[in-house]
């Protein structure tokens, strides 16, 4: 059966969510490019992707880092458009190639190893992971993507039908063992994986911010009361599930309140003076959109 793939959302040109959406990806480029040139590049850290390779192929061919990227970003991506359709958009398109001319820019103008932090790779790896994430979580805020092994890992999704995620992990980590095969170091796929995870938890955090909120799931025989506690004494909503003990099969209400930290010791005083018997689950929220908390407006900023 024949899949139909959504067109990416397009802004309306000139509109003051383009022009952000712009300057989005041209910082995040030049912020990803700097985390190739200063951090990555002069440390044979092989962050995966396609600059894991070519930061391979910079050491043992001599190719410039951004122009070898360049050459295998280009034809992958008409691959992916090929194969995906229009997923892959202009801006992938500007993305890896200011990507490009901005590390070869950089490495031309401030040279080979700018920080000079000569045997200090775990500096380099950490921090490079935190700038890199910090570019990485910029461009995908202007909803673009930096091509790749983003492009590689979503052709070998579409026909392993293994999630996008695990392919990701999957190419970068092969793109990391062929560098500790080439440069014949272990440390090298050490300080890449760290820098990988890294990036990830930056990405995140740049995507949705600091979140202190917790969910909270409540099972008490007096869920009447607690309720009135979490409205009244809380001032928070929630809602109330109808569910059924697994063992005795008994019908029981189950609330479910979202709280952030600070009111969390208060919640489960309260519950507790009601009913020192109720189950509490709490639970870290990733994030939260709607009435009472962020914005689906804001989150789209």
């Amino acid at each position: 059966m024949e899949q139909t793939i959504m067109a990416p959302l397009q802004d309306k040109l000139f509109s003051k969510k383009w022009i952000l959406s712009y300057t989005y990806l041209v910082f995040g480029t030049f912020i990803l490019a700097v985390g190739y040139a200063f951090f990555m590049t002069p440390y044979k850290i092989i962050p995966g992707g396609i600059y894991g390779i070519s930061i391979v192929l910079h050491y043992k061919l001599g190719f410039p880092v951004g122009m070898a990227a360049l050459c295998f970003n280009l034809p992958l991506t008409l691959i992916g458009l090929k194969i995906l359709g229009p997923r892959f958009g202009v801006k992938t398109f500007i993305c890896f190639i200011l990507t490009a001319v901005f590390t070869d820019g950089l490495r031309y103008f401030i040279g080979n190893d700018p920080l000079n932090l000569h045997d200090e790779v775990l500096l380099a790896s950490i921090f490079g992971g935190v700038v890199m994430g910090v570019g990485v979580g910029l461009i995908f805020k202007a909803r673009a993507s930096s091509g790749g092994s983003d492009v590689i890992a979503s052709i070998l999704s579409k026909y392993t039908k293994i999630p996008l995620g695990t392919q990701l992990m999957m190419v970068d980590s092969i793109i990391v063992i062929f560098g500790f095969l080439v440069f014949q170091d272990w440390k090298i796929p050490l300080y890449s994986w760290l820098t990988i995870f890294i990036m990830g938890k930056v990405i995140d955090v740049i995507l949705n911010g600091f979140s202190d909120d917790k969910t909270v799931f409540i099972i008490s025989e007096k869920s009447e009361e607690i309720r009135k506690a979490i409205i009244y004494d809380l001032k928070r909503g929630g809602t109330i599930f109808d569910g059924k003990g697994m063992y005795t099969q008994e019908k029981k209400e189950i609330l479910f309140t979202v709280v952030n930290r600070r009111e969390v010791p208060d919640l489960v005083q309260f519950i507790f003076n009601i009913d020192p018997g109720a189950f509490i689950s709490i639970q870290d929220a990733h994030e939260i959109i709607g009435k009472g908390f962020k914005s689906i407006e804001e989150k789209l900023k």
